[in-house]
């Protein structure tokens, strides 16, 4: 039986569980319901942090969560058009 990570739709995950701390920019791109295109382009422009781990690029959770309360945050202080 396989266990679900906690996440805002599951709340209570199993305690055997360790959800990832780093994401690598596909499933940072499922999380954010991007393009993987467009989360390498957020990477580029220091949009979203990324760490470097040898060749390979990997995403903390703490930058996902950064980047939508920023966009957020930018989208409620905009003035409605």
């Amino acid at each position: 039986m396989t266990t679900a990570a906690r996440t805002p739709a599951n709340p209570s995950p199993s305690p055997d569980v360790v959800p990832p701390i780093l994401l690598t920019p596909e499933q940072a791109a499922r999380a954010l319901g991007l393009g993987r295109t467009t989360v390498y382009a957020l990477m580029r422009d220091g949009d979203l942090r990324s760490v470097r781990l040898g060749r390979s690029r990997r995403i903390p959770y703490a930058s996902l969560v950064e980047f939508v309360e920023r966009i957020t945050t930018l989208a409620i202080d905009e003035p409605a058009s």
